[in-house]
């Protein structure tokens, strides 16, 4: 399962990416804000099956 939500979690990152630079060339604000909190939720879930995976071992 763990590798399962990492993958989901660099997916996650990947859209909120998009978004933001979707965000960027419009010019819409709100959009690339929302774009760099996606990424941020995905680095924090990341962050937290390394560390179940440290516990594991």
């Amino acid at each position: 399962m763990g590798t399962e939500n990492k993958l989901r979690n660099a997916a996650e990152k990947a859209q909120g990416k998009v978004k933001e630079a979707a965000g960027r060339a419009s010019g819409d604000r709100g959009l690339e804000a929302e774009g760099r909190g996606k990424q941020v939720k995905s680095d924090l879930k990341q962050a937290a099956e390394k560390v179940k995976d440290a516990g594991k071992h």
